[in-house]
């Protein structure tokens, strides 16, 4: 029996789950599959056969004393509070599943302290690599307690301040994208929206992760470009004194984002890592405004798209006309190819391929679990 892989997935956002779902289809079939997490609604429909441990919800769980509460976090740490039930029947439960299924290797998406977690109870790990300023013990620790890092990204993203020892123990897949559907081309995509074939269109696009694009500097960009339409996908964020316009449009969740990229002429868009490589698969013209992440995470990643000419940024969100001419006539210049190279349609297999590759290589030649077989 093949060594099963389990996967801890944070449930902020939908972008954790997404990734999981997208490698683990790409497993074999005969490889036991699980996924530990506080979000299991995030897995319904998920046609593969998994588990699914359905973890406590820790995020604003109160610290029951004003003195548990005043203890400093370690270095070494970052999200460790003292004195919750909540944490010590999450950290139970994944140590028990790990043991009852002898698990092979446990694919964390994220968390430093779960990735450090699974080396004490000698479970080999893989952290997904993210962006970001990350050079704090707590971080590099976890990485080097990781047997290796999956990085769902082109390997020429990757930051310069990134260790090379563990760089060498990465593995990039390539631009990892969950979107599956058919891209069509522009004209097609707004024949089927209805959108005028001639007209420029800006998308402006952010995922679950936040607290959605911020509308107001649209109302300026719509003013600035009067004869774009402009059309927001995903949350916007008010501030309660916006204006609105003819030619600003907010759509919310839409049933197929690839249609509006597709069909857009430049895509506004924050730095996370699906949101991305949606933009690449379709290769758009990206301005990339990264939205506050820790460790300065989309920020980092905005670097790196404009330090290879895939993206162009502006330092905050242009609130006058001639900053917002400015910045489009910058993405206009854009060549679309250079970000559309940073997806790789076969990233997930690749992912699926590493993972199942490592966790039979650790365990080559381990002697099979005694069965224990109950007197008669």
């Amino acid at each position: 029996m093949k060594k099963p892989i389990a996967f801890f997935v944070h449930h902020q956002g939908r972008g954790h789950a997404h990734r999981t779902m997208a490698v683990a289809a790409e497993f074999a079939r005969d490889r036991p599959v699980s996924v530990l997490t506080a979000g299991p609604h995030l897995f319904d429909g998920f046609s593969r056969d998994i588990e699914i441990v359905a973890l406590p919800n820790m995020i604003g769980a109160a610290v029951p004393t004003p003195r548990l509460h005043a203890e400093p976090t370690p270095q070494v740490m970052h999200c460790v509070p003292l004195g919750l039930a909540e944490m010590r029947r999450t950290m139970r439960q994944i140590l028990d599943h790990l043991d009852e299924r002898g698990v092979g290797l446990f694919v964390v998406d994220v968390s430093a302290e779960i990735a450090l977690l699974s080396r004490i109870a000698s479970v080999p790990a893989v952290q997904i690599r993210m962006h970001g300023d990350r050079q704090d013990i707590g971080h590099v620790g976890s990485y080097e307690a990781c047997v290796g890092m999956l990085a769902p990204f082109d390997a020429r993203l990757e930051q310069d301040d990134y260790p090379a020892p563990l760089r060498a123990k990465t593995f990039y897949s390539g631009g990892l994208c969950t979107s599956l559907d058919r891209v069509p081309d522009r004209a097609e995509a707004r024949a089927r929206l209805g959108l005028d074939p001639d007209r420029e269109i800006v998308v402006a696009v952010t995922g679950g992760g936040g607290s959605g694009t911020p509308f107001a500097p649209l109302t300026v960009a719509a003013r600035a470009a009067p004869d774009a339409l402009w059309l927001t996908l995903g949350p916007t964020h008010r501030e309660g004194h916006e204006t609105d316009f003819s030619n600003l449009r907010e759509l919310g969740w839409v049933p197929s984002v690839t249609e509006y990229l597709a069909a857009a002429d430049i895509v506004v868009a924050s730095a996370g890592d699906n949101t991305v490589h949606e933009v690449a698969r379709v290769g758009g013209r990206l301005i990339v405004m990264p939205e506050w992440r820790y460790f300065g995470e989309q920020t980092r990643k905005a670097e790196a798209l404009v330090r290879l000419g895939a993206a162009v940024q502006a330092p905050v969100w242009p609130g006058d006309l001639q900053g917002w001419r400015d910045l489009l006539a910058r993405a206009r210049a854009l060549d679309g190819r250079i970000l559309r190279d940073l997806y790789a349609p076969d990233a997930a297999s690749r992912a699926a391929g590493w993972l199942e590759g490592l966790t039979d290589e650790l365990w080559q030649g381990a002697a099979a679990p005694l069965r224990v077989v109950a007197a008669g």
